[in-house]
């Protein structure tokens, strides 16, 4: 017969026990918190001699409450954790009559033998000979309940194991809840510290692909503002303009949201012509190079297709890191070199590797395991010694992995690095397999022979294939004393490319010597990789026609030969300027910014095409009701007040006339993300310009709409 005293000290047992548990629960790290719990609910068992101690959560299906096991204590009893019957237990269908008394938040207090037939089945299979269901309430809402179950003997729990054990399990609750809100802050924490870090590797490479550019066109204006010739104006116009579009590029990369996130690249798939690919890339870092007085090397394969189908913008900025770099990395005076090869046609698309050689610092065999990781760099000190921040090639090796690659190193600390990548890309259409020469537009019913005079054998062998590409003949010499006796005999050259700097006697020296033996001298070139405005004068007045910039780039050449001996004066040439204009056609351009509008009328001038403008989509519209027959299509700006582009296009598409209806419009926007060209696309427009405009690309939808 039980005592108060007996009753009293098991009350304190009870008390003891649930200290325990919970001081085992607050003391808990985070890592450790399961077999904390693991222990306070043995402590529970011991206290009340139970065999099994269970947590459970509730959680609702189709607006069906059921239950599942999280946590469960067991001795001399066979556990249950993760088994069928504790995995998604139905209140109705398992547990019939529970979710009503515990909801009331009343206790089970059970012996399972004294149950109805049907609920003894599920308990006895699991060895439970008596049981106590104890509710968790939080926040007025039934979360769960733990379980405590006797496996050896028949009982009833007592009224003050009934009462204790409530505030225990709800303590045991309060301490699993608050140890999940600690595990989602530390992950809250941890996914805000990788959100910073990429905002901070992100804003490094926009850095990086920015300065690239812009240093270029830093650098070609100073160029252009102190050159003492219209040409050299020019080309320093040309190749702020060359790195002015990859800016843009670099912009556009900004604002596509999807390419932020994460890392994530999309690619662009257009068809581009990887010669004027590669020189764009080349401007962007010749001006760094010649400041390092560092020598240039390119070789590229003639076999590769002129134009070919992929994303030009990132293989571009892969090969712009790894030029960039190399320049960074290679002392003044070294030497860069660039090479391009076909290497196999392979699943419809042509396999071409890139490979980018350098004689700087190099990198140990150690650093090249990791040096494809974001943020690292060679050394230790290379980044307080060169600068960069290590992003480039992890970016340029997801790049080269979307396009079907692989990319890898070759170096040795101390000798240099070659970097090397292969890349797929299909043809573009119309492309045969075998490469075929760019026009050259001569009006000469002889052959046409030029020479070349270099020192350097690579570039004597650009010109040999040169001439067996476009059937001109070539005669090639690496002395310049060889090449006046070439001149002054009795084979008659129209055009001679001459190296500036060569042993013996250099450019400038053989253009006078040249001038002084002959009555009629051909046509003379300097070609150099160095900066000739100190010498341009001198130059000149020695008898030097031009100046072409090392590398050589075939387009380069046969625009030099073109232009100084009969560019665009056959029918081709005629037939080519006629392409370009349009007499006759009227489109409309509704755009609201006064100067946007200039920018376009004056693009087109030379076109020979009527334009009319309007200042809204309204006024676009009431322009089109009144003259529908005037206009052979239409520039519609989206963002415009009192009517913008896309409504105008839907009431264009909606009157009562099929040139209405069928009348070609283009979005001409700076909205360019993918989901603004949908919606352009689904108000009705045929097309998408952005901005800021692209002549040649205003030129080709005016080809394409205007036929």
């Amino acid at each position: 017969m039980k005592t108060k005293a007996t009753d009293t000290q098991q009350r304190d047992k009870l008390f003891t026990a649930v200290n325990t548990a919970v001081t085992y629960l607050l003391q808990s790290e985070v890592g450790q918190f399961e077999n904390s719990l693991w222990r306070g609910m043995g402590v529970l068992a011991a206290a009340v001699n139970a065999d099994r101690v269970r947590l459970w959560r509730n959680y609702r299906i189709n607006k069906k409450l059921y239950c599942t096991q999280l946590y469960e204590w067991s001795e001399g009893a066979e556990p249950s954790q993760g088994k069928k019957i504790t995995v998604e237990v139905s209140y109705d269908d398992d547990l019939p009559g529970w979710q009503e008394k515990l909801t009331k938040n009343e206790c089970i207090n059970s012996i399972v033998s004294k149950m109805p037939a049907d609920k003894q089945k599920r308990f006895l299979a699991q060895g439970i000979l008596s049981l106590l269901i104890v509710p968790v309430f939080l926040h007025n809402e039934f979360w769960g309940f733990v379980g405590f179950n006797d496996c050896h003997r028949e009982r009833l729990f007592t009224a003050d194991e009934e009462s204790i054990l409530r505030s225990a399990s709800l303590l045991i609750t309060n301490a699993l809840m608050r140890n999940e809100m600690t595990q989602e802050l530390t992950a809250a924490l941890d996914k805000a510290s990788a959100a910073n870090q990429a905002k901070s590797q992100f804003l490094s490479s926009m850095s990086h692909e920015i300065r690239t550019p812009l240093n270029a066109i830093v650098g070609m204006t100073t160029i252009g503002k102190s050159a003492s010739s219209i040409e050299k104006k020019d080309y320093a116009f040309e190749k702020i303009g060359i790195a002015s579009t990859h800016l843009l590029g670099v912009i556009n990369d900004v604002l596509d949201m999807s390419k932020i996130e994460a890392n994530k690249f999309e690619l662009s798939t257009v068809e581009f012509d990887f010669e004027m690919m590669i020189k764009k890339v080349v401007s962007v870092i010749a001006f760094r190079v010649n400041e390092k007085q560092q020598l240039f090397r390119m070789k590229l394969d003639p076999n590769i297709p002129q134009r070919l189908v992929g994303d030009d913008q990132r293989l571009a900025q892969v090969i712009t890191n790894l030029l960039s770099n190399a320049v960074k990395f290679t002392p003044e005076g070294g030497t860069i070199s660039l090479y391009a090869r076909f290497m196999c046609d392979e699943n419809d698309a042509c396999k071409i590797e890139v490979k980018v050689t350098d004689t700087g610092i190099g990198i140990s065999k150690e650093q090249q395991k990791r040096l494809f990781a974001s943020f690292e760099q060679a050394e230790n000190d290379t980044n307080r010694k060169y600068g960069g921040t290590g992003l480039g090639l992890a970016i340029s090796r997801r790049i080269v992995e979307l396009m079907d690659g692989k990319i890898w190193i070759e170096s040795e600390l101390g000798a240099g690095a070659t970097f090397i990548f292969t890349v797929k890309l299909e043809r573009a259409s119309g492309e045969s397999s075998e490469a075929e020469s760019r026009p050259v537009f001569i009006e000469k019913t002889e052959p046409v022979r030029l020479l070349a005079v270099d020192d350097e054998q690579e570039t004597l062998e650009f010109f040999k294939v040169f001439a067996q590409r476009t059937d001109l003949v070539c005669d090639t010499t690496a002395d310049s004393r060889e090449a006046l006796k070439l001149l002054t005999g009795r084979t008659k050259y129209d055009l001679c490319f001459i190296d500036l700097r060569m042993p013996v006697m250099d450019g400038v020296a053989l253009t006078r010597a040249i001038t002084e033996a002959l009555e009629v001298k051909p046509v003379i070139i300097i070609i150099s990789a160095y900066d000739w405005n100190p010498i341009e004068q001198d130059a000149r007045a020695a008898g030097v026609n031009g100046f072409l910039p090392k590398p050589l780039f075939v387009s380069d050449v046969v625009d030099c030969i073109n232009k100084y001996l009969g560019v665009n004066k056959n029918a081709e040439g005629a037939a080519h300027k006629q392409a370009e204009e349009f007499p006759g056609r009227c489109i409309l351009l509704a755009e609201d910014m006064e100067i946007n509008r200039e920018i376009v009328l004056t693009l087109l001038e030379s076109a020979r095409i009527e334009i009319d403008c309007a200042a809204n989509g309204e006024e676009a519209v009431n322009l089109l009701k009144d003259a529908p027959q005037r206009y052979d299509m239409i520039l519609m700006d989206v963002n415009m007040p009192v009517m913008d582009g896309l409504e105008a296009t839907r009431l264009i598409r909606a009157l009562d006339s099929k040139k209405a209806r069928e009348i070609p419009i283009v979005a001409m926007t700076a909205d360019v993300f993918k989901e603004d060209v949908k919606l352009c696309i689904e108000a009705g427009m045929n097309d998408h310009i952005c901005k800021p405009i692209d002549f040649n690309e205003m030129l080709a939808k005016l080809k394409k709409y205007l036929k």
